[in-house]
């Protein structure tokens, strides 16, 4: 069943809309409230169980990222909104459902229909779209519901399932620090495409044991280069403070919150061990590394990257190494910074050169000054193309040419990004925060 916008919601989106247009103008809130909507009435469809299933816009699947990543802007509504935060609850409820089907699967189909991404995979999982292991799409379930739980006090999300799941995705963190020694998982997609399968039958590239968690796949969905993808173990490092605090707060479960911990400890040891490399005279946090020695040095559009970390683990970043990071991520150092006579951003490998993401320019925007993030809000208005939707990538030379007609998570990045100008920073980001619940702090 499609999910209807009911009167509470269409006002807290509209009332966040019309702030928005008060601070930005008409234009930037028009957007924000069509999108907003849009999102709400054209991706999500409420299951028989009680969960919500989110597709991307225009693939008929649910990412675990990006379903997260496409309620940012909603997390924002939830506490004056009841309803509104009993849709978010119903979203993590189905990304828990789906990490505890298949904890290693990045995307899922509504039902157990058979539908794949390539029909030749590896996993033939009527209920799994695709099974490219990426450890944020067990990262950003985790530290959005977590955010929730603080925002509007519904312990609700965590229950027997949801337990369990948490001990799933510690241990299979743990298991995959030794990744060649202990893995059982494969990923072969023989398309001819080097970024669309692992090397060696599906084990991925060679690597050392470092105390970080390996990821055979990048947010993007390419394949890593090298094994241990510097930005998702930190937010992995973020994810697992949540897993502690609830672990603790909710089921009083002593000894999955020192797991939590040490593992968390263990990541942390390992980025600043490996994942810390010099470039041109200053220390900055490689993209990829692989523990024997092999460091990429990129950036990448796709949520967590190196720019995105003050917002995907800000309680684990070192401050000096993360400004240095972002100076490298916005300099043309970075391979993948391209520059037009439109626009200058970042792009991605998964999409041509001179292509630049709108959701990169919403995370420089979200990290960056004020006055950046204006003007970040008038470049989006002006390249989209003339649809009134945001998309994966546009060229930097001309903004008619784009990929993906539409792209939620785009959409969504924008609105997050003008909220954020209008009215602060997205509450609940970081644990030295202090969220007011219901007149007690959590």
């Amino acid at each position: 069943m499609s999910f209807t916008v009911e009167p509470q919601i269409a006002d807290a989106l509209r009332s966040a809309a019309d702030r928005v247009r008060s601070e930005l103008g008409e234009e930037a809130g028009s957007f924000v409230e069509a999108a907003l909507l849009r999102t709400l009435t054209d991706t999500i469809t409420l299951a028989e169980d009680g969960t919500a299933f989110v597709i991307t816009g225009d693939i008929p699947a649910m990412w675990l990222r990006d379903s997260t990543t496409q309620m940012f802007p909603y997390l924002r509504l939830a506490a004056d909104c009841e309803p509104l935060a009993d849709l978010l609850a119903a979203v993590v409820r189905r990304q828990l459902r789906m990490i505890a089907h298949d904890p290693y699967a990045n995307s899922a189909n509504l039902g157990p229909t058979g539908a794949h991404h390539d029909a030749n995979d590896l996993c033939q999982d009527p209920m799994i779209w695709e099974q490219k292991y990426e450890v944020d799409s067990l990262a950003f379930p985790i530290i959005f519901g977590h955010r929730l739980l603080r925002i509007t006090g519904r312990g609700d999300l965590f229950d027997g399932l949801a337990h369990g799941v948490l001990r799933t995705i510690v241990d299979q963190w743990r298991l995959e620090t030794e990744h060649e020694e202990r893995s059982q998982y494969r990923f072969v997609r023989d398309i001819g495409i080097p970024t669309e399968t692992l090397d060696r039958d599906g084990l991925g590239s060679p690597l050392g044991v470092t105390g970080m968690t390996w990821s055979g796949f990048r947010p993007s969905d390419d394949a890593c280069t090298f094994g241990y993808n510097v930005p998702a173990n930190l937010q992995a490092a973020q994810a697992l403070m949540a897993i502690a605090d609830v672990a603790l707060s909710v089921y009083g479960d002593e000894a999955l919150a020192a797991d939590a911990d040490a593992l968390r400890t263990s990541i942390l040891e390992g980025v600043a061990a490996h994942g810390v490399v010099e470039h041109e005279g200053s220390r900055i946090y490689a993209y990829e590394v692989d523990g024997l020695g092999g460091q990429l040095l990129m950036d990448d559009a796709n949520m967590p990257s190196l720019l995105s970390l003050p917002l995907d683990a800000p309680d684990v970043l070192d401050p000096e190494l993360a400004d240095a990071t972002r100076a490298f991520c916005l300099g043309m150092a970075n391979p993948y910074r391209y520059s037009g006579t439109v626009a200058t951003g970042i792009g991605s490998p998964h999409t041509p050169e001179q292509y630049v993401w709108p959701i990169a320019f919403a995370v420089e925007g979200l990290t960056g000054t004020p006055e950046r993030g204006r003007e970040i809000i008038r470049l989006l208005l002006a390249t989209d193309g003339g649809t009134d939707r945001m998309h994966e990538s546009f060229h930097v030379d001309d903004p008619e040419r784009f990929t993906r007609p539409w792209f939620s998570w785009a959409d969504a990045m924008f609105c997050e990004l003008a909220l954020h100008l209008t009215d602060g920073p997205a509450p609940a980001r970081s644990f030295a925060e202090r969220v007011e619940v219901s007149g007690q702090e959590r």
